[in-house]
C-alpha cells in the first residue's frame, strides 16, 4: 500500500488530532490519537507512560478524569511513525462504547492538547506523508461503501496500489518517449550521437495508448458494478412484471393486482446475485391509454429502458410484429431477456421462433410459484457480462480517474498522430511525415500530467533529466 513516490513527512502539520474510529452504538469504540504529540498526550491521561512504548504494542490501563477517577479500562494500541495509518505517532484507544465514555475520552484528549479530526483528515494525512497515493486515499472510501464483493475486490486492487502500480508502468514508457525526444532537442547538434528511430517510438506511444483506452472502456463496468447494473422489468399491464419483482427481491416490495395500470410509477429495489449488485426497477405496463397518469408512467417505462443495461420483456401471449419492431428497436446495444410468465397456467406462447428478436434470451417462468427463478437469475447474470472480479483486476470504478485517462488519451493521440499515423476502423496505420520533436514533447508531457493527476503526483524536468542520464550513454 506504501506510495512508491512518497512525499516529504509533514508529521507536525496542524497538531494532533483524535476521533471515534468506529460506529457509535456498538459494545466497544476505537478512539484514534494521531500526531506528533499523540504518546505524549495519551499518556497524560492513561495510567501508563507510553512515551517509550514500542510500536505495535497493547497496553492494559485506564482513562482517567481529570480529578482522578477512572472514566474506563481501556487498551491502548502505539503505532510509531512511520508504521502507522497515516505515518505519524498514533494511539488506538479501544473502550466501552458506551456514548458517555466516548465522549468522555474525547474530552480529556482535546483538554490535553488533541483537536477533533475533520472528515477524511487521517486518510488525507496518509497520503501527504506518502503512505498511499491519491487513488488509493480514494480507495479507502470505496472500500467502506462496498455493498458486494465485486466492488469490494476492486476497492482492495485499489487500495494495495494495484492501479497505481499499472500507471507507473505506463509513466516509466512515457518517460522514455519523452527522455528521447528531449535527447533529440538537446543534442540535436552532435550528428554522432544515435536516438531510437520514430518507428520504435510511434510502436511504444500505440502500445501505451491501447493500454489506456483499455483502462478507460473499462469504466463502465466499474460504474455498473459501483452503482448496481439497471434492469428494467417491462411488458403490457398484468403480465406479471410486480410479481416477478417481489419474488426476485423476496419481499412484497410492489402491489400486485388484477386492476390493469396498478403501477404508474417505477418501483426500484436492488438484489447481489454472485457477488454483482443488479438494480430491478419495475415499470408501468405498456398499453394504449386516455388515462393522463397513465401515461406519464408510461413514458418513464420507456425512459428506464434508454438507461437500463439489460431489459427482461414479459410476455403472456405472442406479440404483434410491431410490438416486436419496437422493442427490438428500443433495446438495440443492450441485452434482452424474452421472458415466458404463468408457466403453470401452461405455455401461451408454443413457439419463440415467431417473435426471435437477434442477440436476446428466452426463457419460461411462473413467478406465482417460483418456478425457473434460479435459473432466470443465472441468466441476468450471463447478460451482464461481467468478468469474475479477483483482488488483482483493474476496472475504473472513479469519475475523475476516467476524466484523466480520457485527457491522457487525447493528448497521446496528438503525438500517434504528429509521428505520422492514423486511426483507421479502430487501428493505427502510418500516414503522414512527422512533425518536430519539440511539438510531440508538449504534448507527451500533457499525457504525463494527465496520468499523474490519478495519482496525486506531479513530472518534473529533474526527472526526465534522471531517466536520460540514467538509461542512455551520452557523452561517455
Amino acid at each position: 500500500m506504501n506510495n512508491p513516490n512518497p512525499k516529504p513527512q509533514t508529521s507536525n502539520h496542524d497538531g494532533t488530532i483524535c476521533a471515534l474510529a468506529t460506529p457509535t452504538g456498538g459494545a466497544l469504540g476505537i478512539i484514534r490519537v494521531s500526531g506528533a504529540e499523540s504518546l505524549n498526550i495519551t499518556s497524560r491521561i492513561f495510567t501508563k507512560d507510553l512515551t517509550q512504548a514500542k510500536g505495535y504494542t497493547l497496553h492494559y490501563g485506564s482513562i482517567k478524569a481529570e480529578d482522578g477517577t477512572t472514566i474506563d479500562e481501556v487498551l491502548a494500541t502505539v503505532f510509531r511513525a512511520p508504521h502507522s495509518y497515516t505515518g505519524e505517532d498514533s494511539v488506538e484507544i479501544s473502550c466501552h462504547g458506551s456514548r458517555y465514555i466516548i465522549n468522555k475520552v474525547l474530552e480529556r484528549l482535546i483538554q490535553e492538547g488533541c483537536r477533533m479530526a475533520e472528515p477524511g483528515e487521517y486518510t488525507q494525512r496518509a497520503y501527504l506523508n506518502g503512505k498511499m497515493d491519491l487513488s488509493q486515499a480514494e480507495a479507502v472510501a470505496d472500500l467502506i461503501a462496498s455493498t458486494n464483493k465485486a466492488t469490494h475486490h476492486l476497492a482492495l486492487s485499489q487500495l494495495r496500489g494495484n492501479f497505481s502500480s499499472e500507471l507507473s508502468h505506463l509513466r516509466e514508457k512515457l518517460l522514455k518517449i519523452t527522455s528521447l525526444l528531449e535527447l533529440e532537442l538537446d543534442f540535436s547538434d552532435h550528428e554522432e550521437l544515435e536516438f531510437a528511430d520514430r518507428s520504435e517510438l510511434l510502436a511504444l506511444a500505440i502500445q501505451i495508448e491501447n493500454h489506456i483506452t483499455s483502462l478507460a472502456k473499462s469504466f463502465e463496468t466499474g460504474q455498473a458494478l459501483k452503482q448496481g447494473i439497471p434492469v428494467a422489468i417491462v411488458g403490457k399491464t398484468n403480465v406479471g412484471k410486480s410479481t416477478l419483482l417481489n419474488r426476485l427481491l423476496k419481499d412484497e416490495r410492489a402491489i400486485v393486482s388484477n386492476v390493469h395500470g396498478t403501477t404508474r410509477d417505477t418501483i426500484e429495489d436492488t438484489i447481489d446475485i454472485h457477488g454483482v449488485t443488479f438494480r430491478f426497477i419495475d415499470t408501468a405496463g405498456i398499453r394504449q391509454t386516455s388515462d393522463t397518469v397513465e401515461l406519464i408512467g408510461i413514458e418513464r417505462t420507456y425512459q428506464t429502458i434508454d438507461k437500463a443495461r439489460i431489459v427482461l420483456w414479459l410476455l403472456d401471449e405472442a406479440p404483434t410484429a410491431s410490438e416486436q419492431q419496437d422493442m427490438q428497436t428500443r433495446c438495440e446495444g443492450k441485452k434482452l431477456i424474452i421472458i415466458i410468465t404463468k408457466s403453470d397456467k401452461g405455455l401461451p406462447v408454443k413457439d419463440d421462433s415467431s417473435f426471435f428478436i437477434p442477440h436476446s434470451s428466452f426463457i419460461t417462468i411462473s413467478a406465482k410459484y417460483d418456478t425457473d427463478l434460479s435459473a432466470l437469475e443465472e441468466t441476468i447474470y450471463s447478460s451482464a457480462n461481467i468478468p469474475d472480479i479477483s483482488e488483482n483486476d483493474i476496472i475504473i470504478t472513479n469519475a475523475r480517474h476516467y476524466d484523466a485517462l480520457m485527457k491522457a488519451n487525447e493528448s497521446l493521440t496528438r503525438v500517434i498522430e504528429g509521428m505520422g499515423a492514423r486511426k483507421v476502423n479502430g487501428k493505427w496505420t502510418t500516414a503522414n511525415e512527422s512533425l518536430p520533436g519539440d511539438l510531440l514533447a508538449e504534448d507527451l508531457r500533457l499525457t504525463l500530467s494527465h496520468l499523474a493527476d490519478i495519482t496525486g503526483g506531479t513530472i518534473t524536468p529533474n526527472e526526465v533529466l534522471q531517466n536520460i542520464f540514467s538509461h542512455f550513454c551520452v557523452g561517455k
